[in-house]
């Protein structure tokens, strides 16, 4: 009996065991009990917060930002450029997670994109945090609601 075999691209492989991943550690996190306020309405437009004088402008496209999806994370940071490319940890707050971090490369002068994938916990929780790192000046975090 001959078994099939998926042919995987070495990006899908990857994508989908850090799917795995952080589903397994979704199911079994621990929660801490606390509540949680989102303060970025990713499903409206992109949101902004401001570190070290600059501002650090996040997007999730396509809309609506969907789990087990493949989504595009663009990052664009006022003021002078940076020398080191920030990059996106993704978690749900309060639960401890397996890694999920997007890299992201330059677009241009203030723009950085990457993919990635926000997985679909088992709780239902549907409450996000992305937490973009600027090596350089520090990390921002944005709180947001996907749909399932």
């Amino acid at each position: 009996m001959n078994a099939r075999r998926f042919n995987f691209s070495l990006l899908g492989k990857g994508i989908f065991f850090l799917g795995l991943l952080v589903f397994s550690a979704c199911q079994t996190g621990v929660s801490l009990a606390m509540e949680v306020k989102v303060d970025c309405d990713i499903q409206s437009g992109g949101c902004q917060k401001q570190i070290n004088a600059r501002t650090v402008h996040l997007e999730i496209l396509p809309k609506p930002v969907k789990a087990m999806k493949d989504l595009t994370f663009q990052v664009k940071i006022s003021g002078d450029s940076i020398l080191e490319a920030p990059f996106i940890d993704l978690g749900m707050p309060g639960m401890k997670m397996g890694p999920n971090r997007v890299i992201l490369k330059k677009k241009d002068a203030a723009t950085y994109e990457g993919q990635g994938v926000i997985v679909r916990c088992k709780s239902g929780k549907t409450i996000w945090q992305a937490t973009v790192v600027l090596p350089e000046l520090g990390s921002v975090v944005f709180t947001f609601d996907v749909i399932y």
